[in-house]
């Protein structure tokens, strides 16, 4: 919730330091290091979480999924969350 917060409060600063040449530079820069950043974690995790053929299949499937029909991750955690339960209870 924190960071909502941030963001709605941060929002029209950060619209009036776009107009700026200068500034605008400045933010392009810190976007940048954000999607560096939120690529090093996902290679982290992806490390961490992605051990044996079921979760990469898990991934890619889900992935298709996302992308081909667009719908609420939500569905896509809990039936990984399902193939999870039915792995333990049957291994």
């Amino acid at each position: 919730m924190p960071s909502f917060l941030l963001v709605a409060l941060i929002h029209p600063l950060a619209a009036r330091l776009r107009k700026s040449p200068w500034t605008a530079a400045i933010l392009d820069g810190i976007n940048i290091v954000a999607l560096a950043l939120m690529t090093s974690v996902l290679l982290q995790l992806g490390q961490s979480a992605l051990i044996d053929v079921l979760t990469w299949l898990i991934a890619l499937i889900s992935l298709g999924i996302l992308l081909r029909f667009k719908i609420n991750s939500v569905w896509l955690i809990l039936a990984g969350a399902l193939v999870g339960v039915v792995r333990f209870w049957l291994w």
